[in-house]
């Protein structure tokens, strides 16, 4: 699968242990285990990079929910400031009223009961008092107010700067979406689907259109396909290539063309795809390639049709989000690998 001239140095090892004897065998041995360290370290790799791109995914949408929970409490803070406001400058007229008359009927009052000036001075003062504190907090609350409008008004400017965001970021998958759909007409339905999924662009091959039971080449008519699509890619630079082999769960017996089990053989036919990809013009390091084996099935493994579903290369096209996270304020990268 790794190299072209593959079958041909496959049948070079083929008659090298009947020259060599067990020592040919010995050496081919070690090559096969340095090979599986390699597809250890590659799967590893693989995972981690799952790992970082769920994380990222979930700080923005954590962060997305928390911006539009601040809106909601400031809009709250705001109509509450606003009754407290109203409340004052109640109170204010009701105390100017009352301090009004006091002032008309202090002269009659002095005049008809002297007795009581001391009172009513005492209670004027406290009055005025009362005046000079309400006003202080009339003044605190609109300065608040303010301050709580003004950043209500930075909020939403940067609320509504994330949802362009976001939404052209839709627009960019579904027209990746189109695009692919279009490119890809010509190959049967059921061999090749394309679908939306949780923002990402989901290109399915069967292993009927791609290889030959056991193989890790790809075959003519998937060569043609895969050239097609690299074609869209070149033309969509911020889009990050996701390659997935899927196995069913029938283990191989043996070492068939390089694979032990359905790890090595998920594995080896998403690299061979990657390359391939890469070989049509895409960057290489936009492209990550992952071997899922058995374990992420799209149908139960309970019948010969159900196990074809299941022997599949997914291709899953992942818009780059570098312009959500700076208005985030995060320093994350977007996510090759889709969450399941």
């Amino acid at each position: 699968m790794l190299f072209s001239s593959l079958p041909t140095r496959w049948l070079l090892l083929a008659s090298l242990p009947a020259l060599l004897g067990s020592c040919v065998t010995s050496k081919r041995y070690n090559e096969l285990q340095a090979h599986a360290q390699t597809e250890v370290q590659a799967r590893e790799a693989a995972e981690k990079q799952v790992r970082l791109g769920r994380a990222d995914l979930q700080k923005a949408n954590a962060a997305l929910a928390e911006l539009r929970l601040d809106q909601q409490r400031l809009a709250a803070d705001t109509t509450q400031q606003g009754q407290s406001l109203r409340r004052s400058a109640g109170r204010n007229a009701q105390l100017q009223e009352s301090y009004d008359r006091l002032l008309k009927n202090s002269d009659r009052a002095l005049a008809d009961r002297n007795a009581d000036n001391g009172k009513l001075t005492k209670d004027l003062a406290t009055r005025e008092a009362e005046l000079g504190a309400l006003d202080v907090n009339l003044r605190k609350s609109k300065a608040d107010n303010d301050r709580l409008a003004a950043d209500l008004s930075t909020r939403e400017a940067k609320l509504a700067e994330l949802t362009q965001a976001l939404a052209d970021k839709d627009k960019a998958v579904t027209d990746l979406k189109a695009r692919v759909t279009q490119a890809l007409l010509a190959f049967n339905g059921n061999d090749l689907q394309v679908k939306l999924k949780d923002g990402k662009v989901y290109v399915s091959l069967s292993e009927q259109l791609l290889f030959k039971s056991g193989s890790t080449q790809v075959d003519p008519k998937g060569q043609e396909a895969l050239k097609k699509l690299a074609a869209v890619l070149n033309e969509q630079p911020d889009v990050n290539v996701l390659v997935e082999g899927h196995t069913d769960n029938v283990p191989i017996r043996g070492v068939v063309n390089g694979a032990r089990d359905n790890w090595d053989l998920s594995a080896l036919r998403a690299t061979e795809i990657a390359r391939l990809l890469a070989t049509g013009g895409v960057e290489p390091g936009r492209i990550t390639a992952a071997g899922r084996s058995q374990f992420v099935p799209v149908a139960a493994n309970d019948s010969p049709q159900n196990k074809a579903l299941n022997r599949r290369t997914e291709i899953i096209l992942t818009p780059k989000l570098d312009q959500l996270f700076q208005l985030l304020g995060t320093n994350g990268s977007s996510p090759a690998e889709p969450e399941k």
